[in-house]
């Protein structure tokens, strides 16, 4: 089963980063592509070519659209 890409807000928890399109370390990013396969969530932040994986315990909050 292939996991259903979504978009939408991403926080991650306190000590907790990845980078946005300028390689700026951020904890807050909005307009996220996301995917949640086996306790790892894979993040492609706006303005970026490559995606991040972090561990499920690093996201403080995922929110999409209905």
């Amino acid at each position: 089963m292939t996991p259903q890409p979504r978009r939408g807000t991403v926080e991650l928890r306190p000590g907790y980063t990845v980078l946005d399109a300028t390689g700026t370390p951020v904890d807050r990013a909005e307009d996220v592509a996301f995917t949640l396969e086996g306790g790892f969530v894979h993040l492609r932040l706006p303005g970026t070519d490559t995606v991040q994986v972090v561990a499920a315990p690093a996201v403080q909050r995922l929110a999409y659209p209905a």
